[in-house]
């Protein structure tokens, strides 16, 4: 492969699709500018698993990444590799602290939050019936928000009183439009949440997630429990990327379903199941288009001639793998949950495969089952190509969701 400049990444996230394909376009793996710090952006599907398989890539900047610490200090997204938390764990050091969180994710205990969701969507719900005709809702603001952060905050036994803040902190973890100072002035004011959160566990503990992290221990012979700091990076975690992902996975179901009625109508008649329904939209729509930052650990000759160096960033291109025509022949630009194959790397792959993906699936599918069966003429106040995107390369949904919900079923 030729050499070629770095393709910049926009910052803004204005053309997802049209950055993708330009990505593609380059071969199964690019040199790109992530605000500043360049990677190889990988596209190709088949190369991108191989990768996430493969014990010579690791996610721990401290031991294998050649610009870390002193170099990224002020990089706007030095937050997503500087945490201790096992995102940016490698080996025995991640199975210790995956060991520690997987339990609050086992689907027995994720079966058991099913009446829990159900409760939350029919509270929405309410709400949402109480628009007058003709009124535009916000979907995204009124319902896929909502519905995530309840059940998360559910889980980690977070108070009220300090939801607001959380939720405008760790919608700046997401911005890539921001200045390296104001990403450090919303890394200050996430930790403050969490640190709030943890002194009012430490007085008072519950039956929750969070408690139960200031009370971790390993088990025998896997090492020791979780750190101080490794305590608030776990939460940062968990309420990170068991909030933004859904609600964005929620949002442009929604988007898809109401932009293609036929697939909206045999999804509601059970023609179609809610399942298949999630599943094409996370291969179409990767709630997280790319994920910072994974880093060799020795040289790795790859396609074409190429071999990431010992030390070198590589970013995981999920959406662009998920509508590849590898993958997905010529039409896999095209929302179509009927296709057989709905294979996706939304979720990750290998030993970092989300914790978070069953919690999110029953989510999305509970939640858009329930909508559509109470509102049945629910449609778009504008049309889809007038949604504005959300700015920024690391998440994928709008800046508001305009819905007429009409008459609720049976009115």
């Amino acid at each position: 492969m030729p050499q070629q400049s770095p393709h910049v990444l926009d910052p803004a996230g204005r053309d997802r699709q049209a950055e993708d394909a330009s990505l593609r376009a380059r071969g199964p793996m690019a040199r790109v500018d992530v605000l500043g710090e360049e990677a190889w952006a990988v596209t190709d599907p088949a190369l991108l698993r191989s990768l996430l398989l493969d014990d010579r890539v690791s996610k721990d900047p401290h031991r294998h990444w050649d610009r870390f610490p002193d170099r990224t200090a002020d990089w706007p997204l030095n937050l997503w590799v500087a945490v201790e938390n096992m995102f940016t764990a490698y080996g025995a050091e991640h199975r210790r602290l995956r060991l520690l969180i997987a339990p609050a994710f086992a689907a027995r205990t994720i079966t058991a939050l099913e009446p829990d969701i159900e409760r939350f969507t029919r509270e929405l719900l309410d709400g949402l019936a109480t628009a007058r005709p003709g009124e535009a809702v916000d979907l995204r603001e009124r319902f896929a928000a909502p519905l995530p952060i309840r059940v998360i905050t559910h889980l980690m036994g977070l108070p009220a009183h300090l939801l607001a803040d959380f939720r405008r902190a760790v919608n700046g973890v997401f911005a890539t439009d921001v200045t390296a100072q104001a990403a450090a002035a919303n890394a200050r004011d996430l930790y403050a949440a969490l640190d709030a959160l943890l002194a009012l566990k430490q007085e008072r503990p519950g039956d929750d997630l969070t408690t139960r992290l200031l009370q971790a221990r390993a088990p025998e012979g896997q090492g020791h429990g979780l750190t101080p700091q490794e305590v608030r990076d776990t939460l940062l975690l968990v309420i990170s990327a068991g909030y933004e992902t859904t609600v964005n996975l929620i949002d442009q179901a929604l988007v898809a379903l109401l932009s293609h009625p036929e697939h909206l109508a045999a999804a509601r008649s059970g023609a179609l199941p809610w399942g298949d329904v999630v599943e094409e939209t996370l291969r179409w729509q990767a709630p997280v288009p790319l994920l910072p930052m994974r880093f060799a650990t020795t040289d790795i000759p790859v396609a074409d001639g190429i071999v990431i160096r010992k030390g070198q960033a590589i970013l995981a291109a999920y959406s662009a793998a998920n509508r590849h025509p590898a993958l997905h022949g010529p039409d896999a630009d095209r929302f179509d949950p009927t296709r057989p194959d709905k294979t996706h790397l939304s979720f990750g792959h290998g030993v970092h495969l989300c914790l978070g993906a069953t919690l999110a699936r029953l989510e999305a599918t509970t939640a858009l089952r329930m909508l559509t069966a109470r509102f049945p003429e629910l449609r778009l106040a504008v049309p889809a190509d007038a949604l504005v995107p959300l700015p920024s390369f690391l998440t994928n949904g709008h800046v508001s969701l305009p819905a007429l919900v009409g008459p609720e079923a049976g009115a």
